[in-house]
């Protein structure tokens, strides 16, 4: 028991119960100390009796029967708890850091109070209100507000606001989204650059997972996700990370634009309301009642200060929008492709095997080697399962197999313009059933870069010649240099003469009338 805290809350005029509540002790302890204490004078005096004092007051009346100060077991803590607590610690972590200590043994509840005590005596902490020149600063924040219907699945979905304030004028830009997503992040930032008709010079953001991957403290500085540097790049403006547990810093977003959009927007939308209805709602009502209020701050219309004054001051907008991007990464796989969201896309195949960087916007796929250098670009795939392949990037030797259509094979016959002997062969084989001949065909025809044309229209001609044009007969044909032998003569096969079984003067007589025919 903290013997000073309990005369503190004593003077402060707090209940036994209140008292006993908060420093778990009984009442009858908080009763038996407040008689003491009044008694003493301690409760009408200004000045506090020391500890020292007090302990010997104590021992004089109730001997050693009071019970034991465990002031000294937590206040030997009290200069790492004075160091948590400037960092931002609360209570509660504090408790757990000290109980996970050798030999602590304070409760909770001591832990808290000395924290409070710690705050109490502390001086006041001055804040000093930073105002920007227009155009310099937006600060950004998300805040969770009541589930929106989904469109697509007509369904109840968790639902946030993104919103941007300009630190000038106050005039903001809010949006709905169902996720907090780096996609949708990035597309918000988008959204409002383009809502604002431009880009203010730096954003003050908190530390959420979309934008930083390690928060600023006093041991290193804040990264940030490679996209987000990226629009950042894109648009010109400086990414300004708070710092941890100081929500002050981005006050005007946190006050002005998420509080105030929960508070006066969201109440207006009906229970059956869908994303995009409030997302026009928001419209409307950022460029009525908000841009048109009297802001509390700055006693102007923040419509007017940002038309006036803060508009003409931002960063113009590039040609074109920043595509929002996802970096990965991905492995080469043997097939030459990488996968990503079930779609695959080719690269060079000499990087089977190695790890590459996707960098995956919504409108084109971008692969990078392990160092960073710029690979190969797709266009991003429509639907799932769809493969996009370069030929440049497979072997020279693979490029054929890939390309293999009938309808090539024909025009590579004609292109070749062999002869007709060969056209037909070809010809025959595009035609053959049941079995698809095809790869035979183009085996044929590339007896023609062996061979030369001329002579696999010769092999061509023969073996039509003699009515066998099969692929192993063309190929000895070839390699035996048979096509170069003369062709024999085919004459036709001689007719057989007509011999009449029966003498041709029973003919004669049969048609003639004299006799019949059996």
């Amino acid at each position: 028991m903290d013997i000073q805290t309990l005369l503190g809350r004593v003077r402060a005029h707090e209940s036994d119960r209140g008292i006993a509540h908060a420093m778990q002790i009984s009442r009858t302890t908080v009763k038996k100390y407040r008689t003491w204490f009044e008694a003493e004078g301690f409760v009408t005096r200004d000045l506090t009796p020391t500890l020292n004092e007090m302990h010997q007051r104590l021992h004089a009346v109730f001997g050693d029967s009071h019970p034991p100060q465990n002031q000294s077991s937590i206040t030997s803590y009290r200069d790492d708890i004075q160091r948590w607590l400037e960092q931002g610690l609360r209570p509660r972590i504090i408790f757990q850091k000290l109980n996970a200590r050798p030999g602590f043994t304070a409760s909770e509840s001591a832990v808290y109070r000395l924290c409070q005590k710690i705050k109490a005596s502390a001086p006041p902490e001055v804040f000093v209100r930073l105002e920007t020149a227009p155009g310099e600063v937006a600060q950004v924040d998300f805040g969770e507000v009541r589930a929106l219907v989904d469109p697509t699945t007509q369904t109840l979905r968790r639902t946030w606001i993104f919103t941007m304030v300009l630190a000038w004028s106050r005039h903001q830009f809010v949006e709905f989204v169902f996720d907090q997503s780096l996609t949708t992040w990035l597309l918000c930032h988008q959204h409002a650059f383009e809502f604002f008709g431009g880009t203010p010079k730096r954003i003050v953001i908190d530390n959420l997972k979309a934008a930083i991957i390690k928060a600023y403290s006093q041991d290193h500085e804040a990264e940030v996700t490679r996209a987000y540097a990226e629009c950042a790049e894109h648009y010109g403006f400086l990414i300004d990370p708070c710092l941890p547990a100081h929500p002050r810093h981005k006050g005007k977003v946190e006050r002005g634009g998420v509080q105030y959009v929960q508070q006066s927007l969201v109440p207006l939308l009906e229970p059956d309301t869908s994303l995009p209805e409030a997302n026009t709602q928001a419209r409307a009502w950022v460029l009525g009642k908000a841009g048109l209020r009297i802001h509390g701050t700055t006693h102007q219309v923040p419509l007017t200060r940002f038309a006036q004054t803060e508009q003409p001051a931002l960063l113009s907008l590039p040609r074109t929008a920043y595509d929002p991007a996802v970096w990965k990464q991905v492995k080469l796989h043997r097939d030459g492709h990488i996968v990503f969201e079930k779609a695959f896309y080719s690269a060079p195949c000499r990087f089977v095997g190695q790890t590459l960087w996707v960098r995956a916007g919504l409108r084109e796929i971008r692969l990078f080697s392990g160092d960073f250098q710029l690979i190969a670009t797709h266009a991003r795939a429509t639907q799932a399962g769809q493969r996009l392949t370069q030929l440049d990037h497979l072997p020279p030797d693979k490029v054929r197999g890939v390309t293999l259509t009938r309808e090539l094979c024909r025009a590579e016959a004609h292109a070749k313009r062999i002869g007709p002997a060969t056209t037909q062969v070809i010809q025959e084989l595009l035609d053959a059933r049941p079995v698809d001949k095809m790869r035979t065909a183009l085996r044929i025809l590339k007896f023609a870069d062996t061979y030369t044309p001329a002579r696999l229209e010769a092999a061509c001609t023969r073996g039509v010649a003699f009515g066998d044009t099969s692929l192993v007969t063309l190929k000895r044909i070839l390699t035996e240099g048979l096509e170069l032998v003369t062709l024999p003569l085919l004459l036709p096969p001689a007719q057989e003469s007509l011999v009449f079984v029966r003498p041709p003067e029973e003919f004669a007589q049969a048609v003639g009338g004299g006799a019949s025919w059996n």
